[in-house]
């Protein structure tokens, strides 16, 4: 991003709206932004399901010269739909997708989603796309099962959630995190590995789970794309992809996609 931002913001059709669907902290999105605010001055709508994302959104940029903030506590097309509505007229619109998000969907969930967003938008507005690119697997298990087990505290992190909000009696030290390679959907999937035999009562959603040792829940799947084929996925999704800006260390992309 600190590398790239000025060339990304100069490919993009203006006088322009940004929009970011799961801005988080927005820390990451700070060298876009600065760009963006050299050209002109610039409305920025993070789109975040939580609030306290968009409260530290909000305190990280609100220092950044000739920038209006306004979050949406929403889900995704939700909050762009919204945002589409600030739209002034002969204005464009650049939503950004930063990370790898886009690879938690399956392929075709993928491209659904990414229609449904061209949905809302005009031919001309732009969509910056970050897509994690396949890797090898070696590669993908030291990053998903890292040895600090950041990782697996993530995960676990799901089940003292459920505790905590919906009355589950979840004995986290019962579950171990486990990364596993599918290789025909070429995605990694995270499982919290059952230890024993146990039985979990979750009030809040009324069931009792019984897990044998050994059975997993199945938490997350996050799918690695080929250079070539996000190009092909854009085309799909009503989309031209315009450049790809590559990171070689860890091979990721930022595609920028543009509304046909």
């Amino acid at each position: 991003m600190r590398r790239h931002a000025s060339e990304i913001v100069g490919r993009v059709q203006g006088p322009v709206a940004v929009a970011e669907l799961g801005s988080g902290s927005g820390r990451k999105t700070r060298w876009l932004l600065e760009a963006f605010c050299r050209k002109q001055r610039l409305s920025y709508y993070p789109v975040e399901i939580s609030h306290s994302a968009l409260v530290m959104c909000e305190r990280e940029l609100s220092d950044i010269d000739a920038i209006s903030i306004v979050g949406f506590e929403r889900e995704y097309l939700d909050g762009l739909l919204e945002v589409a509505a600030y739209r002034k007229p002969g204005q464009y619109l650049c939503v950004l997708f930063l990370g790898s998000t886009i690879g938690n969907f399956d392929r075709a969930a993928g491209i659904k989603f990414l229609s449904q967003v061209r949905c809302i938008l005009k031919p001309g507005d732009s969509l910056l796309l970050g897509t994690d690119l396949e890797k090898s697997s070696s590669q993908l298990i030291r990053a998903y099962d890292d040895e600090l087990g950041v990782t697996a505290a993530f995960n676990l992190n799901l089940l003292a959630r459920i505790n905590r909000e919906l009355g589950a009696d979840f004995n986290l030290s019962g579950f171990e995190h486990v990364a596993r390679i599918n290789e025909e959907s070429r995605s990694v999937e995270m499982h919290l590995l059952s230890k024993r035999r146990q039985v979990v009562s979750i009030p809040g959603a009324e069931v009792v789970v019984e897990f044998g040792d050994g059975e997993s829940i199945w938490t997350e799947s996050s799918h690695k794309y080929a250079v070539g084929e996000v190009c092909e996925t854009a085309r799909q999704s009503g989309f031209r992809c315009e450049v790809q800006w590559i990171d070689d260390q860890w091979p990721f992309a930022e595609n920028l996609l543009v509304a046909e």
